[in-house]
C-alpha cells in the first residue's frame, strides 16, 4: 500500500479559511469597541491627575513661602517669588545672597495642564486674563486654574475649583 492511505490524495493547508479570517477580524473589532472609550477617559483622568499635582505643588510653595515671609507672595511678583531667592520683605534674586535667603519654592512655574490656556504659565489676579494659566489670590494665598466653567474633567467637575 502506498502512502497515501485508500484513494484521497494527501492536503496540506497553507493558510486560513475566510471564516476563521472573518471571526478573527470581528473579534478584534469587539475588543476595539470596548477599549477605545476607556483609553480617552484615560487620557482626560491623566489631565486631570496633572492638574491636581500641578494645584499640590504650588499650594504647598505657597504655605512655604508664607510661613518664611509671614505674608503670601504678591500677585505681581508671584512668579520670581516661588523660582528665584527672595528677603524677608519679598524682594528677589537669582542667586543667594547675605539678604537673600529664603526659597525658591519651585524650579520652575508649572504649565497649565487642561483648558484654552493648556500650557501656561503665567498667574493673574484677574480671571479675565487671557495667557495666564494659574488664577491666584493674594490676600488668601489661594490658587486655581484659569479655566472657564465650562471646562470640566470627565466626571464634569470644573477644573477652575480643583
Amino acid at each position: 500500500m502506498s502512502k497515501n492511505q485508500g484513494n484521497f490524495p494527501r492536503r496540506t493547508l497553507h493558510g486560513f479559511t475566510l471564516i476563521e479570517l472573518l471571526i478573527v477580524v470581528t473579534i478584534l473589532g469587539i475588543l476595539a469597541a470596548i477599549m477605545v472609550p476607556q483609553f480617552q477617559t484615560f487620557s482626560g483622568d491623566t489631565s486631570a491627575t496633572a492638574l491636581k499635582t500641578d494645584l499640590m505643588r504650588l499650594r504647598d510653595a505657597i504655605r512655604r513661602y508664607e510661613a518664611d515671609h509671614g505674608s503670601f507672595p504678591t500677585a505681581e511678583h508671584f512668579e520670581d517669588q516661588m523660582t528665584h531667592f527672595s528677603d524677608r520683605d519679598g524682594a528677589t534674586s537669582t542667586s543667594r545672597t547675605g539678604t537673600h535667603v529664603f526659597g525658591p519654592y519651585l524650579t520652575e512655574m508649572p504649565k497649565l495642564p487642561v483648558g484654552a490656556e493648556v500650557g501656561s504659565t503665567g498667574v493673574t489676579a484677574d480671571a479675565e486674563t487671557d495667557g495666564a494659566g494659574w488664577l491666584y489670590n493674594a490676600a488668601t494665598g489661594e490658587i486655581y486654574a484659569n479655566t472657564a466653567d465650562t471646562e470640566v474633567d470627565a466626571n464634569g467637575r470644573k477644573f477652575n475649583v480643583y
